[in-house]
């Protein structure tokens, strides 16, 4: 989804959190914080700390809508803390967070690894070192930075969840769910958004194996602490198909839609739509996705690997998915990007580096029951039907409810 290293920054950045629920103020946390930043400002106009307090807000406003024009705004308060006090340690930090919401990932590195050789036991910077390595797919590098975190401060929140999503990553579910747990534990009832967001989490994990009705449980937990909670609306979508319940499935990606509408919100609408057999609106949606995530695929928030596998399974036009992943692929070289290539490789009909590309997709031992699916697909149509069986149970094994599982039995069938 936007923002996909949020599955790791939601949780409280820098130690700044919210401290009102929705029942004794109707603005959100991140609304309240820029509120609060804007008196100080008004009070002393040369309190740069001030203008670093409604950057951060508006980043954190930015992940409660999911609208990234809240980035470009906070770019704007920090040019003006970094004219008040050049060089001031706050305001680099925050630059490095806003480069990560705007997916700027290369940039993102190279400044956290200048600001870890400043502050080199900073926590924080070391978070960011894992976001940064893991979306260009440097899983060791990320690995070593989330260890660094913990190791410095133990228990601490955001290493919980970067903990959590790099135990995913790696196949443990199960370690995946403990360092989450602990997270949510640590969690302060008075942050219901960071806690609406761990709550999502757990059931994204618990879909992941299988376990439809207890991920029900846990989102519907989550929005009623945050109604409008984006991650929590694609996984309610999720939950929805996986039960057969279509049209509520339907309805909770327009609801996502609606929240956060952008490009892959709407792809997944359309997806929806079309399990749902409403072939009409299908098409108008795969229409309307076509042409805004075009339109973004050459700036780097974009939505490429929605791209990628709509121009190879539904518009049938392979050449544009592998123009699409190419593109895409010399940017990053994460898990779900390369899978992404090596479909649209196999679409092309180039097996054989669809397999080599498929191959180092799954590397890092993800264990997701789609990515399995494709992995089985593209060895089957290389004539390795060892492999291929291999992949297919696997899918069924990891999660017998996913959107691939009544692809895969008819695999296995034939």
């Amino acid at each position: 989804m936007k923002f996909r290293h949020q599955l790791f920054v939601y949780m409280v950045l820098f130690g700044v959190v919210a401290s009102f629920g929705f029942a004794e103020n109707p603005m959100s946390p991140a609304e309240q914080k820029i509120a609060a930043a804007r008196k100080a400002i008004d009070r002393n106009p040369e309190n740069y700390d001030a203008y670093n307090q409604l950057a951060l807000a508006q980043t954190r406003r930015a992940r409660e809508t999911a609208d990234p024009r809240y980035y470009d705004r906070a770019d704007e308060s920090l040019a003006i803390s970094l004219r008040l006090s050049p060089k001031n340690l706050e305001a680099e930090r925050i630059e490095v967070w806003i480069l990560l919401g705007k997916h700027e990932f290369a940039a993102a590195l190279e400044h956290a690894v200048a600001l870890n050789k400043r502050v080199p036991d900073d926590v924080m910077t070391y978070a960011f070192l894992v976001d940064a390595n893991v979306e260009l797919g440097n899983y060791a590098e990320a690995e070593k930075a989330a260890q660094w975190m913990l190791d410095l401060r133990p228990g601490n929140v955001p290493g919980l969840t970067r903990a959590a999503y790099l135990r995913e990553l790696f196949g443990d579910i199960e370690g995946a769910i403990d360092f989450m747990q602990n997270a949510y534990q640590r969690t302060p009832n008075t942050e219901v958004e960071d806690r609406a967001w761990t709550l999502t989490q757990l059931a994204h994990l618990d879909l992941m194996r299988g376990r439809v009705e207890n991920a029900d449980r846990l989102l519907k937990s989550a929005l009623a602490l945050y109604p409008e909670c984006h991650y929590a609306l694609a996984n309610l979508g999720k939950v929805r198909t996986a039960q057969g319940r279509l049209d509520e499935a339907v309805q909770a990606f327009r609801d996502l839609y609606r929240v956060a509408p952008h490009p892959e919100n709407l792809y997944l609408l359309a997806k929806s739509l079309e399990r749902a057999g409403r072939t009409e609106e299908c098409m108008k949606a795969f229409s309307e996705f076509e042409q805004k995530a075009l339109a973004e695929s050459i700036v780097t928030d974009n939505s490429n690997r929605e791209l990628v596998y709509y121009f190879a399974d539904v518009a049938d036009n392979p050449s544009e998915a592998l123009r699409i992943a190419r593109m895409e692929t010399a940017r990053r070289h994460d898990s779900p990007t390369l899978e992404a290539y090596a479909w649209a490789l196999h679409a092309n009909g180039m097996t054989n580096q669809a397999q080599a590309a498929m191959k180092s997709a799954l590397e890092v031992g993800i264990e997701d029951a789609m990515s399995l699916y494709h992995a089985g697909v593209i060895s089957r149509t290389a004539g390795d039907t060892l492999a291929s069986k291999k992949y297919f149970q696997r899918s069924l094994e990891v999660n017998p409810h996913s959107e691939a599982a009544d692809a895969v039995r008819q695999a296995l069938l034939r």
